[in-house]
């Protein structure tokens, strides 16, 4: 039988708790010791001022036992109650002392002493003294270090967990500057440059704060600069394709001229596409917002791709979002579908939910942990182009989310989740539906699309 190992949870992996507990061991550990040492010194002592004391008494016993003399109160010859070890040392010819319970007295109250004994003629000749004032004193010591130590402890774990809570909000800060800037937030920082304090060399969270800061503004230079790169180059390419592609339908019927204008027109796509890939690194696009039926998108999408992609609506909803940008999304991942899976090739709208589903080999590993990437190629030279880094940037311009997947049956899956609409009244002042104001295009029953007066 397999034991289950035991798992702490989750917050004790937090910074706060483990010094909260670091401190908290080492505090007790201190109090302790301290404690200790301070209650064995002390105890030490009063137990030699009685000791001494007793031991004076004892002299002064045992003259009066030599003298004949009637003997001192709290002393005698084998007086009830000595301790029997006490005893047995007088007997044997030496003297001691030893802290035990005292004789009952006639007021019934007994407590703590400490006797002294020596020899007397072969039997043992004894005294004590209170020792219960001493006992006391000794108590109320540990009493007054195990108090001083909680206060202690307790002042300390604040002191600690406030200077501790300083260095972890800064930490978070830091924390959640990072994860802005892995969202693409470039000009997100720990500490803002025009006050910003000097950082010591003692600084240690200060100077990761600064190196964070450092790293994302030379990320940013170098993403501005490819963004720039990228744009120039597309721009720049522009003009010689134009001409190129005029040049490319002068020449005469036949196969070399059928070759020539198909590749004209693959880098007159590639150039559209990079582009449009810089614009959406710049974060400049626009979104013209408007209502639609998301089924009747789907199809036209799929009859205007050429392809043969089955289409299946088992739900239907309307959502807000920009249509020129929805269908270019669709049409990517139906056109990836069909050039690097197999048919059937199968787009469901569910919904606020749009899938493509092809039946070919799947996405590749890395594709499905980082998320597609540009002209990226497995191992086995097959690659995705730009069509699914596309299809991402724009779904996320519209705030649609994809997700990649390869179900256990084989092939890929596409999920775009959009934003459903939701109506908040049954009209507005004017008595358009939706209370949009007629202000966008929005699609008819029939599939057919009617333009609002402020649509583009």
């Amino acid at each position: 039988m397999r034991r289950r190992r035991f798992r702490s949870p989750p917050w004790t992996a937090s910074l706060t708790w483990k010094s909260a507990v670091f401190l908290t061991v080492m505090c007790c550990t201190l109090a302790a010791l301290l404690g200790f040492l301070v209650h064995t010194a002390f105890t030490r002592q009063t137990v030699e001022q009685a000791r001494e004391k007793t031991l004076s008494r004892l002299e002064v016993v045992t003259d009066a036992y030599e003298a004949g003399e009637p003997l001192p109160p709290g002393s005698g010859i084998d007086p009830p109650g000595l301790p029997s070890s006490l005893r047995a040392l007088a007997t044997g010819g030496e003297r001691g002392t030893v802290v035990a319970d005292g004789p009952r007295r006639p007021d019934a109250r007994s407590g703590p002493a400490m006797w002294a004994a020596g020899p007397a003629d072969g039997r043992a000749l004894a005294t004590w003294t209170d020792y219960s004032h001493s006992a006391r004193t000794i108590g109320g010591l540990d009493r007054a270090i195990v108090g001083s130590s909680l206060l202690a402890i307790a002042a300390t774990l604040l002191v600690g967990l406030f200077a501790v809570g300083r260095v972890t909000r800064r930490l978070h800060q830091s924390a959640r500057v990072a994860r802005r800037i892995s969202a693409g937030d470039l000009d997100a920082r720990v500490h803002d440059p025009r006050t910003a304090r000097p950082v010591r060399a003692q600084d240690e969270v200060a100077i990761v704060a600064g190196a964070l800061d450092t790293m994302a503004s030379t990320l940013q230079r170098k993403l501005q600069t490819e963004q720039r790169f990228t744009a120039d180059v597309a721009h720049e390419l522009r003009t010689p394709l134009t001409g190129l592609s005029a040049a490319a339908e002068l020449l005469p019927p036949g196969r070399p001229a059928e070759l020539v204008r198909d590749r004209v027109r693959a880098m007159r796509a590639l150039t559209e596409d990079l582009l449009e890939i810089s614009r959406l690194d710049a974060r400049t696009e626009e979104v013209d917002l408007a209502v639609h039926e998301l089924a009747p998108v789907a199809e036209r999408v799929v009859r205007a791709s050429g392809t043969d992609t089955e289409v299946r609506v088992t739900g239907a909803a309307r959502v807000e979002t920009d249509r020129r940008r929805l269908e270019r999304v669709i049409g990517n991942l139906v056109t990836n579908a069909h050039r690097h899976g197999r048919p059937p090739v199968v787009l469901s709208v569910d919904g606020a939910v749009v899938s493509v589903r092809d039946h070919g080999p799947g996405f590749p590993a890395y594709l499905l942990d980082s998320g597609p990437q540009r002209f990226r190629t497995d191992g086995a030279g097959k690659g995705h182009g730009l069509g699914l880094t596309i299809a991402l940037g724009q779904a996320r311009v519209i705030g649609a989310r994809l997700d990649f997947g390869n179900p256990p049956d084989g092939g890929a899956l596409v999920r775009m989740t959009l934003p459903e609409y939701e109506r908040l009244d049954d009209g507005d002042a004017d008595g358009n539906p939706g209370g949009d104001g007629g202000g966008g295009p929005l699609d008819d029953p029939d599939g057919s699309t009617r333009e609002g007066p402020h649509a583009t």
